[in-house]
Parts: C-alpha cells; structure tokens; sequence
C-alpha cells in the first residue's frame, strides 16, 4: 500500500536467494505444533516453525542463520532440555541459556556469570519466507513489553511471557528491502539475556491459536484458513511504533478503521494485552501527531478523504470494546478536532463530504505529484467519493455515540444530524440508473463515474446507506455483471471493478500499475482480484440474508487463507519488478508489488456473520 500513500522505498520484491553460511547441525525438536533446531556453536535457533492447529502443517523455515560467534560453547541435551555453557565453565555450573521444549510451549533461561556474561538471543526473520510480527505495546526506542505475540502468518502464533523480569521488554526492529538485496529485508527480535542487574531471566513461548470461538467452525477444516489466520491484519512496523500494511512497511491511517472492526471481535491476546489495545496504541499517536505515521516523509500532506472517517471509526470501536470512558473523556478534545475535520471537507455545505481535487477526467497530472481521495489510489476518485461518504456516515455515527458517553448531548445530536443529512443525499447523489449500481465518484463537472466498483456497492449496504430494497437490486445488478464478465476466481478474492477503469480516470499510466486503459486491466488497482476490500461485499451479501451467494464467494477465499494465496514474491517480472501475490489478475498472475497486505484479511470478519 505504500504505493498508495506514503512512497517510502518502492517494494520491489526481488527473489534472489539469501547466501549465508550455515551453523554447525544442533538439537531438534519437533511436536504437532512446534519445530525447531538449534545452532550447536552457540545459544540460538537455526529453525523456528509452528502450526497452531497442531496439524505439523511446517512451513519453511523462517529465521535466518545466527551471525558467527568468536565465544565457544559446550552443549548438553537432557531428554527436552538443552544446556549450553561457556567453553571453560564447569560442566556443573550454571548454564548460561537453557532451551525446555514441551509440546506446546518453549522454556528460555538465562544466568549470569560475572566471568561469561551470557549473549542476547537474537531471531533473524527472512520476511521473504514468512512475514512475521511483533504485536505489543511499544515504546519509542521499538522496545515491546512484555506478554506480546510473535505472529507468523501460515504458521501461527507464539505467546511471549516472561515470569521473572521485572519490566520484560524485547527489542525489535524491522526494515524495508534495498533494491536487489533480499538480505535487508528483514525482522529481528532481541530477548536481552540475563545481567548483574538481572541474575536471572525466563521467557515461554507459548503456541496458542486466536480467534473467536464459534461452535459451527470449530470440526469444520474449511474454517482452517479462518482459525490459523484471524490475526493475520495486525502487523506492527517497530519503526512507527503502529499498526501497519506489514511489519516492514507503512503505517496508513485509512485503514484504522480495518484492524478495529476485527480487534472488536478478538478474544483476548494474552493477560493485559488486547488487540484493541493495539488500536489505542495507534489512536494515541495520531493523537500526538498525525505526522508519526510517515516518519520518513514529515512533509507529507495527511489529506486522503478517508483518513478522519478510518480514525474515528476506531476510537468508537477501541471505547465501545473497552468501555474505557476514562481514555475517552481524558482524549474527546482531539477526538473531536477529527470530527470537526472531517466536516470541515464538506466544501458546498450540501451535507456530503468533498476531495479538494475535482475528480474530471484528464485532470490528473504527471503521476506523484497528485493521489485520488481514498485507499484506492491509482484511481481518480476525486469531488463527491462515495466510498469516503460511507465511511463517514458510519463514523459520525460512531462519533455521536462517543459524545453521548462523554456527556456531551448537544454533540450527539449535532453529530446524528450531519450524519442523517448525509445520508438523505447519499443514493440520490451517487446512484447510476445506467448501470442499476452506486457509481464511485461524481465529479465536480457533475459525471458519475461507474465502472462496477464492488467496495463501494459493499460499504454503502454494510454501512446502513440504503435500503434493503435498494440494496438487494444494487447487489442483483452487480453480480449479473460479474457473471457477464466472466469473473468466477473467487480463489484470488474479488476485483475492486468489474470493467476497466479509463485512462483518462487513472492516475498512473503505466500498464503494470493499471494505467493505460484496457492494456491496464486485471492489473493492480484496475480490475486486479485481491482480498482487500472483499469484505464489504461478503458483509453486504450476509447482511441480505443471501448468504448462498456469499458463500460461493467465501469458501474459496478460506481455502486461500489457509494456503497462502494472498502473500508472497513470485519470479515473475514486468517493467524490472517483481510481481506478488497481494494483487492478481484473474488468470492467477501475479500483479501485486507489497508481497503482504493486512487490507486482505478483513474478510475472515464474514464468517461472524455468516
């Protein structure tokens, strides 16, 4: 997504082989749910999978080979247990790290010597194989408190404790990949070992599987895909200290509103730490300054129409599942400045919230120097957005509420108001009697521009922004077109447009990012099949009650997450980039470029609903 907004470094993923010298073979040891082997040079894992259904589903291994070390040690395994010392310490003494394996769970120790301080443990995650996370409270210097989750997407979850440490913290750090060079792309992970301060240190790593407990789900094995990767959106860049696209890449402020609705319904992530926690984490910043969520570029202009509709959507959703009024009254002030800001885009004062480009076709100049007004940024939606209205009715509502539980009534009211008003004009405004569906935008020149957009179609419903009559004819038209156009690969999630996205309404030329036209079509953002925004159409469909068509969509899209399909690198190449499989085009190419995005597994919400 950085694509999208923050042109941080360009992710072009390159599949070159990571070179390094392999560690001397160590202990091994493997259950249903764990399996790992350990460097006999030295206290460090050479290989860490886990499967959290306990299926011994092992993918590859994840971690890179520990750097070289000049300390010599001795290794003693003792059944589970395994001991290593100081090359001239004594067989007896204490060791200074121990590894206790048991089937679901590891046991770390560490003790100190004044003669042999004991080595950080240090994990070195390839984000090539397995792009995993950190996911904790932060504090600025990328230090994690203590319990987090270390979470593999494909794999599973490990639980982090520490029963001894007075104030447990790991450090973390996560980078984006230079141009060609597989090896800086990467996760590392520092558990500090025992010291003077601390004779002793423990750490658990627990295997635990996540989600919310539904009766139906649980024997079904094609819910596996939901069970293993219900936590699959929450990525944290240790370097914004945030939530974000993936552990190495930006953090966007218009998807808050994604990792809230599922924080919602997660259960608890370990004692005192829950994933609405994660969204407070990521409130309190924007709080600060909404600046912090692009660190690298400072300049950069927070003005996509949907990012103070996403933000408010998640402070409603973080105190209406904390009911933590205490944060609410202490922080209403600047939760306000953001409704206020939101309203303040209303530019004519009709009721419906406007982007400050005019959204005409051929108004876009060189690609870069302008971004459409929402998360689907290579496209023109510009002026009146449909999408952006949705999401903001949905989050004036939220906002009344939250005035009503700070005790603030006459906000609530006002707040109800401009939320009612907006959406008396909402089907009216945006609703194309051409094509018996919601056209995406209409711009200032007064043209609705329609070609099929599933997301937008699926909000509005979701969202409360028609009736039941219209949605159902919104949806009957719609999946007609789908079917006239031939798109059955529901594996690969859903296009975001079912025809092609002119090019005079597109904000990139060039064909591998979906410019150009019809030559533009399927790829990326212009037709491109992707789990991101599947959501709304899956929600929309349950809503209904029309839950056969839903599932003709869902079912496919589980086996998916159970296998994969919506992450990794390929060989693939067009124009010099790597392609991968966040995006597709509906033949099964590649046609993303990020190789992981959390927008895609906000769908797995829908079977909540189901």
């Amino acid at each position: 997504m950085t694509h999208r907004i923050l042109h941080l470094a360009i992710a072009i993923f390159v599949a070159t082989p990571c070179v390094a010298q392999q560690p001397p073979e160590g202990p091994l040891y493997q259950s249903a749910f764990i399996r790992a082997e350990l460097a006999a040079d030295q206290p460090a894992f050479t290989a860490l999978v886990v499967d959290s259904l306990g299926r011994q589903k092992f993918s590859a291994n994840p971690l890179r080979p520990p750097a070289p070390t000049v300390a010599h040690y001795q290794v003693k395994q003792l059944g589970n247990t395994i001991e290593y010392r100081s090359a001239s310490e004594s067989p007896s003494s204490q060791p200074t790290w121990t590894f206790e394996f048991s089937e679901k769970s590891i046991r770390l120790a560490s003790n100190y010597s004044a003669a042999h301080p004991p080595p950080d443990l240090f994990f070195d995650f390839d984000l090539y194989v397995a792009r995993a996370t950190l996911l904790g409270l932060m504090d600025a210097n990328q230090t994690v408190h203590l319990p987090a989750l270390l979470h593999m997407p494909l794999m599973g979850t490990l639980r982090i404790t520490s029963p001894r440490a007075r104030n447990p913290m790991l450090w973390c750090d996560a980078i984006r990949h230079a141009i060609g060079q597989r090896e800086k792309d990467w996760l590392k992970i520092r558990l500090p070992a025992a010291s003077a301060a601390e004779p002793r240190v423990e750490y658990t790593f627990e295997v635990v599987d996540i989600y919310p407990h539904v009766p139906s789900v649980e024997a079904d094995a094609r819910f596996d895909g939901f069970r293993r990767g219900w936590l699959n959106i929450f990525q944290i860049n240790p370097r914004v200290g945030v939530l974000a696209n993936s552990s190495n890449s930006g953090a966007c402020p218009f998807c808050l509103h994604e990792f809230s609705a599922v924080a919602l319904k997660t259960p608890p992530l370990a004692d005192g730490l829950t994933a609405l926690d994660l969204v407070r984490q990521y409130l309190e910043v924007g709080l600060k300054d909404l600046r912090a969520y692009v660190p690298d570029n400072p300049t950069f202009l927070l003005d996509f129409l949907d990012m103070y509709p996403s933000l408010l959507i998640g402070a409603s959703d973080y105190v209406r599942g904390s009911n933590d009024d205490a944060w609410l009254d202490e922080r209403y002030s600047g939760i306000k400045a953001w409704a206020q800001a939101l309203l303040a885009t209303d530019k004519d004062g009709d009721g419906l919230i406007e982007y400050y480009l005019s959204g005409n076709s051929g108004s876009w100049g060189k690609w870069g120097t302008q971004h459409p007004a929402n998360w689907w940024d290579s496209i023109g939606f510009g002026n009146k957005d449909a999408y952006c209205n949705a999401l903001a009715y949905h989050a004036l509502l939220g906002m009344a509420e939250l005035a009503r539980r700070a005790h603030h009534p006459e906000d609530a009211e006002f707040y109800t108001a401009r939320a009612d008003k907006l959406k008396s004009l909402y089907y009216s405004t945006f609703f194309n009697p051409a094509t018996g569906v919601l056209a995406g935008w209409k711009s200032l020149d007064g043209k609705l521009h329609d070609d099929y957009f599933t997301f937008v179609n699926g909000a509005a419903i979701t969202y409360g922004l028609v009736s039941t009559e219209q949605a159902n004819s919104i949806m009957d038209h719609m999946l007609a077109k789908m079917k006239e156009v031939g798109y059955t690969q529901f594996q690969y999630g859903l296009p975001g447009n079912l025809i092609t996205v002119p090019a005079e309404d597109f904000t990139d030329p060039r064909q591998v990012w979906g410019g150009g036209g019809a030559l533009g079509f399927q790829w990326y953002e212009n037709g491109g099949a992707t789990g991101g925004m599947a959501y709304y159409t899956l929600e929309a469909l349950y809503k209904l009650g029309r839950n056969k068509e839903a599932d003709e969509i869902l079912f496919p899209m589980l086996q998916s997450y159970e296998d994969g399909t919506f992450q990794g690198t390929s060989d693939y190449k067009v124009d010099g980039r790597t392609r991968t499989f966040d995006w597709r085009r509906w033949d099964g190419e590649p046609a993303g470029y990020e190789g992981y995005l959390t927008d895609d597994y906000m769908a797995l919400l829908t079977v909540l609903s189901r």
